[in-house]
């Protein structure tokens, strides 16, 4: 029996009852190479999914473009019927190419497709939390997101989400996105190299709306690594778990979701919580990245 492991506490989505513990699970590595297509071993994914849960992870986030379908799919396949504490949050707002290209999906009619293809997929009557995702791969771009937000807040009117958050976006974006809706969560990118956000974080705590980064260790130069590297080897820990663990300590409201297909990785991802960083390391690591203006 799998044994359940602190996950760094927990934190609690604003005006709702979902608690979330705040190490998650990432599930686009469940695809195959380039997220597109079935993985190498399908039973291995299905695996990996029930450890993670086992263990005590109760916020997995994905999204149907992944593959597309094949994620939510084996979500399904290993996990359906969910728990009730589990909250699945997936993503809208891109669709794939047929050479794998990743392409912006903001119409009215893309994003209504990809709601459902979301609910048939995972197997639900009602999508938890979904991220419209705008803006680029690695940031934001400007510009208005009122009109597709605003097909999303028909859908959760519509009772086939129950709650909203944003992907890529500025504040700017943000503030605009809140006279539309209600915002649990804001996935940007941001880890210890890339800390374009850093004001950004402490505004939504203030507000009580999460921040999920992702790329935990993309951004890095040569000699940042060499930082964390050297961290890593004096705490005798992975440099992701490194990673992982300065963002735990970086803000309460701070949710990761560290993706992998394998369970050792997996359960090296899941120790971070527990990971001790003394105040020497904290300030070797806080030097990696200065923090950029809003």
């Amino acid at each position: 029996m799998t044994k359940q492991i602190d996950l760094g506490g927990a934190f609690t989505l604003a005006n709702t009852s979902m608690t979330l513990n705040r190490v998650g699970y990432g599930a686009m590595q469940l695809a195959g190479p380039q997220v597109f297509g079935p993985p190498r071993d399908t039973g291995a994914a299905i695996a990996v999914l029930r450890e993670a849960v086992a263990s005590g992870v109760n916020h997995i986030d994905t999204s149907d473009y992944y593959g597309p379908h094949v994620t939510n799919r084996i979500i399904k396949q290993a996990l359906h019927p969910y728990p009730d504490e589990l909250v699945i949050v997936t993503k809208v707002g891109a669709r794939r190419g047929p050479d794998a290209s990743w392409n912006h999906a903001l119409s009215r009619q893309e994003l209504i497709d990809a709601v459902h293809d979301n609910l048939r997929n995972l197997g639900l009557d009602r999508l938890a939390v979904v991220n419209l995702r705008v803006g680029g791969i690695m940031g934001p771009s400007e510009g208005s997101i009122e009109e597709p937000l605003t097909v999303l807040a028909e859908l959760k009117h519509q009772g086939l989400i129950r709650q909203l958050g944003l992907s890529n976006v500025s504040p700017e974006q943000l503030a605009e996105g809140r006279k539309i809706t209600e915002i649990v969560c804001v996935q940007n990118f941001y880890n210890v190299a890339r800390r374009n956000d850093e004001g950004f974080i402490h505004n939504l705590a203030q507000q009580g709306i999460a921040y999920v980064p992702f790329f935990p260790l993309g951004g890095f130069t040569p000699l940042q690594s060499s930082v964390l590297d050297r961290a890593a080897a004096a705490l005798q820990a992975s440099p992701m778990q490194v990673a992982l663990r300065w963002l735990l300590q970086r803000s309460p409201n701070i949710l990761l979701i560290p993706g992998t297909s394998s369970n050792e990785h997996l359960r090296e991802n899941l120790k971070s919580a527990t990971l001790q960083l003394p105040p020497e390391i904290i300030a070797d690591l806080d030097s990696i990245g200065a923090a950029l203006k809003q």
